[in-house]
């Protein structure tokens, strides 16, 4: 049986214009076992200048390690999301992506298939996939990294065609991330689905939906950045939490909200159930 821990996607920060250890500071306070790092590549100006909490993979991965250490805090795993189906910016992205998390000292990066081109066909995609994902398979699995595959975009957005996906590598570097939020707004239903991949799980998004949201998105959209608080959205946490209970390995709910406020009452109403 698997424990259930309680983390927080660092984009609950975004509209602070505050930098990665601020967030990581105030994850800690709010009293956040785990944090999820968000990585990109190259260097951006909102970063740079300590307005947003997105580090560059040209910076030394130990800041990540130094600032959690500091904060008393664990890192679930990488928000590493780029578009598998465009290998000209994923096999690059997703290879260095797997490095930093080995010298940061998690064990997870997180992705999706993308956006697709308007050009290529369904099997060209996957096909295109297979060779991103078989590229960072190579160096995950000697590193002990397990690439989360989510539900987010045009092909995972029903269990076969994130099976599909999940099956295009046969590797223990490929699990499964699973969203809650981009499941039901798929027009999924989501406890069946974590149901049928709870045995390749590597990490949660623990992600609520507005009844707003719900009434307006619901299966006209595949998934959505972030969500409302847990708790305040449709989203049933103690059937989520029952069913991560019953996994062979412990399960990270990394909370993906827009603000300090909602990841303040997502903890509190997530430590009720767990």
């Amino acid at each position: 049986m698997g424990r259930v821990h309680i983390g927080v996607n660092m984009e609950f920060v975004r509209h602070d214009d505050r930098p990665f250890e601020w967030g990581v500071e105030k994850a800690a306070e709010l009293g956040y076992e785990y944090v999820e790092p968000m990585v990109h590549l190259g260097r951006e100006l909102l970063s740079e200048a300590g307005y947003f909490h997105s580090v560059s993979m040209l910076d030394d991965p130990l800041r990540i390690r130094r600032a959690c250490e500091k904060a008393k805090i664990k890192v679930s795993g990488l928000s590493a999301h780029c578009p598998l189906i465009k290998p000209e910016v994923s096999v690059e992205y997703l290879k260095q992506a797997v490095r930093f998390a080995a010298e940061v000292g998690t064990h997870v990066i997180n992705s999706d298939e993308g956006p697709k081109p308007d050009w290529t066909t369904e099997a060209e995609d996957h096909v295109l996939m297979r060779y991103t994902l078989m590229e960072a398979a190579r160096l995950a699995v000697p590193r002990k990294i397990r690439i989360g595959l989510e539900p987010h975009q045009q092909y995972s957005k029903t269990p076969a065609g994130l099976d599909r996906i999940f099956a295009l590598v046969d590797s223990p570097a490929i699990g499964i991330n699973f969203d809650t939020g981009n499941s039901y707004l798929a027009g999924q239903d989501p406890y069946a689905w974590l149901e049928h991949v709870k045995g390749r799980l590597v990490h949660l998004h623990a992600k609520d939906i507005s009844v707003e949201q719900s009434d307006a998105e619901r299966g006209k959209v595949t998934g959505t950045p972030v969500g409302c608080a847990c708790g305040d959205g449709v989203i049933d946490w103690q059937r989520v939490v029952a069913i991560c209970k019953t996994c062979d390995r412990d399960v990270v709910f990394s909370v993906e909200c827009g603000t300090v406020d909602q990841a303040a009452r997502s903890i509190d109403h997530l430590r009720r159930i767990v």
